[in-house]
């Protein structure tokens, strides 16, 4: 058994202020206490908001990517260090994958019994939103609503009425009562909001959320209601170690490629992997790697810049000509092309895969995949399937097709991926997808990357040495 203070933040709908709640709680609360977040999905620019917030890793609970006994048992792991918890939902309470509502927030709460605050947005609405709230409450009981956030006011009158109606009908207290505000504080654009790391006051937005918080909830009645949640029922156990191989697995990480699982990351290290980060912006030289994961981000708003680094992409092209293990994600795929078209202009890329990759104005991929793995690939099974999502703008702008050097290792079962039946372009040990995956729900990912580092660092190589800003591995 397990007991520690939770709290999961949830609304009828995408753009409920979710967000500004969840980060603004999260940045209060870690003034004088350890907050551990989740977001719950595959998000990751909410997640980085949240992290930067509490100032630990925040992890996401999917139920789709992961089954219930994965995230019962990450979650317990993760949230065994906090003082407190904060969940934030996404999309509407009861939103999931079908008709059943499976995936949703409401099936994460009751899975995790979470005590569960729910944002009402008021606007041009009074006694209905009883109605509305009572409609959530009874279509199932089971999900824990503890609280109304009532969001979008007009003034306070509006509050009195709202707040005297879902008293009487709804038999719950209202924790919060925030007007509508005049500026924006997390701006979004494609993909979501602008994420922290290419906010220019990211910092300073975050404590105006606190602000907001801290001037219209109702903190102290919040801090009980997360109090009350009952001590999970289960045995603790240390999340598994695969051992120390002592390989070192290259990451990009900068404002360019951001989209990272704080879950992938802890798998490669408990695999045996020290992590070495790098920006493809700002380093034009490969550092001493076995490997090489480039995970999702923004290479379209950042072409200008990654393009201009000439060494480092004729370095990493050079590095998988010589067998260098690499894995890629979205982002990643991009920037292994030949070049990108974005906006009427042609930026050249690492030209490892032949594609030409174009940017659209409307989404190209968007939502879970499931894909099956058909042709011999450096890191998954044949015949095995797996679990992940996919959000790109982005698509194949122009390539010549298969051959027997260039392939597809996965065929689409759900989503679109690269051409609409196909993701997972294969070339020597480069393997690159539309498809972000989960290590939590795709366990022998990361021992896969570290066996094909392994085999590489045991196998030495000439040339890579020449491009490494090292003397030897």
């Amino acid at each position: 058994m397990r007991e520690f203070p939770r709290i999961a933040i949830s609304g009828l709908s995408g753009d409920a202020g979710k967000t500004l709640i969840s980060v603004g709680l999260s940045r209060l609360w870690a003034r004088q206490r350890r907050v551990i977040c989740f977001k719950k999905g595959p998000d990751y620019i909410d997640m980085a908001w949240l992290s930067l917030a509490a100032g630990y890793p925040c992890y996401n609970l999917d139920l789709f990517l992961a089954n219930k006994s994965q995230v019962y048992a990450s979650f317990v792991w993760n949230a065994s260090k906090a003082d407190v918890v904060v969940i934030e939902g996404n999309r509407g309470l009861y939103d999931g994958l079908d008709r059943e509502g499976s995936v949703s927030t409401a099936e994460l709460a009751k899975l995790l019994e979470i005590p569960l605050i729910l944002i009402i947005n008021c606007s041009k609405m009074t006694r209905t939103t009883a109605a509305v709230v009572l409609g959530c409450l009874n279509f199932d009981s089971q999900v824990p609503i503890k609280g109304i956030i009532l969001n979008q006011l007009a003034h306070t009158r509006h509050q009195k009425i709202i707040t005297a109606c879902i008293e009487k009908y709804c038999h719950l207290p209202v924790v919060g009562n925030i007007p509508k505000l005049r500026n924006i504080i997390f701006p979004g654009r494609h993909l979501g909001l602008v994420p922290p790391q290419e906010h220019p006051q990211a910092e300073e937005a975050i404590e105006n959320a606190a602000e907001v918080v801290s001037k219209y909830l109702d903190l102290k009645k919040i801090w009980e209601i997360a109090s009350e949640a009952p001590p999970l029922k289960f045995k603790l156990q240390k999340m598994p170690e695969y051992g120390n191989t002592s390989v070192n697995i290259g990451i990009i990480r900068d404002s360019a490629f951001q989209f990272y699982y704080p879950e992938n990351i802890e798998a490669l290290k408990k695999a045996g992997a020290k992590i070495i980060e790098f920006s493809a912006l700002n380093d034009d030289l490969l550092p001493p790697i076995d490997a090489l994961y480039i995970g999702g981000g923004f290479p379209e708003t950042h072409a200008q810049w990654l393009s201009a680094n000439k060494g480092l992409r004729q370095a990493i092209k050079k590095a998988a000509e010589d067998g260098l293990p690499i894995y890629a994600e979205c982002g990643g795929l991009m920037y292994l092309s030949e070049k990108l078209v974005s906006k009427d202009k042609s930026y050249p890329m690492a030209g490892v895969l032949p594609l030409v990759i174009g940017v659209s104005k409307k989404p190209q991929g968007h939502g879970y995949t499931i894909l099956k793995v058909e042709k011999t690939n450096p890191y998954f099974k044949l015949g095995e399937c797996f679990r992940g999502h996919e959000f790109h703008y982005s698509y194949v702008l122009g390539w010549s097709g298969e051959d027997k050097d260039t392939y597809f290792a996965f065929k689409m079962k759900r989503g679109y991926g690269i051409d609409g039946k196909h993701d997972g372009l294969c070339y020597k040990n480069v393997l690159a997808t539309y498809t972000h995956l989960h290590a939590l729900g795709t366990p022998d990912w990361a021992s896969a990357l570290i066996k094909q580092a392994l085999v590489y660092k045991q196998r030495g190589s000439g040339e890579i040495k020449k491009l490494c800003n090292c003397s030897g591995f």
